[in-house]
C-alpha cells in the first residue's frame, strides 16, 4: 500500500469502507455461494479498508446494517469498481448475475451506461494481466469517456 493509498483510505471513512464491503460480499455472493478466492480477497478488501476481521463477518451475517453509499471522488468509485470486476472474476468464472450486479454498481456510482460493459471489460483484461487500478484507470480515462 502507498502513501496515496494511505490518504484515500482516511478520506474514504469508514462508513464508505463498510458500503465498499457490503457492495463486495454481495458480488462475492451472486453466483450462489462464497468461494476460497472470492473469501481470501474479502479479507485483503477488509484489511486495506481498515475493517476487522471480526465486522467482515458481521457485515456478512447483517447485510442490511450497513448502507449503501456512493463514493465520494472519482478516484475512489473507479477503485471500488476495479475491486468489484476482480471480485467477479477471482474465481475465473464470470455468471450473468455477477456481470449485471457489477453493471448496476457501476451505473450507481455515476458511470456512464453507454459504456459500463466495455469499461468492466476492460477492467477485467487488465486484471487478468496483473495490471493494477491506477494504471487501469489511467488506461480506461484516456480510452473512454466515463462520467456523465
Amino acid at each position: 500500500m502507498n502513501i496515496d493509498d494511505v490518504i484515500e483510505l482516511f478520506k474514504m471513512g469508514k462508513a464508505t469502507a463498510k458500503s465498499h464491503m457490503r457492495n463486495l460480499i454481495e458480488m462475492a455472493a451472486a453466483d450462489g455461494g462464497l468461494g476460497t478466492e472470492e473469501q481470501r480477497l474479502l479479507k485483503y478488501a477488509a484489511q486495506r479498508n481498515n475493517i476487522s476481521l471480526q465486522e467482515l463477518q458481521e457485515m456478512q451475517r447483517n447485510l442490511s446494517d450497513v448502507r449503501f453509499q456512493v463514493p465520494g471522488s472519482d478516484r475512489e468509485k473507479f477503485n471500488q469498481l476495479y475491486d468489484l470486476v476482480h471480485m467477479m472474476s477471482v474465481d475465473k468464472n464470470i455468471h450473468v448475475e455477477e456481470q449485471r450486479l457489477c453493471e448496476i454498481f457501476a451505473i450507481k456510482f455515476g458511470f456512464r451506461k453507454e459504456i459500463v460493459r466495455e469499461m468492466i471489460d476492460q477492467i477485467r483484461e487488465n486484471i487478468e494481466k496483473w495490471i493494477g487500478p491506477e494504471e487501469t484507470m489511467r488506461a480506461v480515462m484516456a480510452k473512454m469517456k466515463v462520467f456523465d
